[in-house]
């Protein structure tokens, strides 16, 4: 008998864990979709679905048990060398600040250089001061120029290696972008 209570005891706490597999996709309006079957997908959106895996362990008895609430399983997405989609954008992140705000100091200053030489080359009868001024601001500013154009070139380059070195090691580019 105590046998029997042991095995019922035992079989009520055991209990089967099943994956239900989730696909996502955001359509033109922003309202997300969702499905268990791929081919309801609509063709358009296909491209951009993403998939969710939720573990779902059936309640026995009367009270739920905390494990039986459906848990989202996170799909680790790796490269050959293990390091995933956050290693790749953290790595990326600096240089493609440093373009961004390399590239907008360089219209900036590219726009003043360009007031400047407009400037210039209208006062063609100012006094010698004037124009040697303007011209020693002409200068400042093409020196400002290609400090910024450097800096452009730096973190393209920099993100260029990056992003080979993803690729060699399997890792998804559009990590990177």
């Amino acid at each position: 008998m105590s046998k029997m209570l042991i095995l019922l005891i035992l079989l009520i706490f055991m209990s089967p864990a099943y994956a239900v597999t989730t696909y996502k996709w955001t359509d033109e309006k922003g309202v997300p979709g969702y499905t268990d079957d791929f081919s309801i997908i609509p063709s358009e959106y296909r491209d951009q679905v993403s998939i969710e895996e939720m573990e779902e362990t059936p309640t026995v008895g009367i009270a739920a048990r905390p494990e039986a609430i459906p848990q989202k399983i996170e799909e680790a997405r790796a490269d050959s060398y293990g390091l995933g989609e956050s290693y790749w954008r953290e790595r990326a992140r600096p240089w493609k600040e440093q373009l961004k705000e390399a590239t907008e100091n360089y219209e900036r200053v590219h726009k003043r250089f360009m007031e400047s030489a407009e400037v210039l080359s209208q006062r063609r009868y100012g006094s010698r001061t004037q124009i040697k001024m303007n011209i020693i601001e002409l200068d400042r500013l093409n020196m400002e120029r290609v400090g910024y154009e450097t800096q452009i070139e730096e973190a393209k380059e920099k993100l260029a290696r990056i992003y080979n070195e993803a690729k060699e090691s399997g890792a998804d580019p559009g990590w990177i972008n």
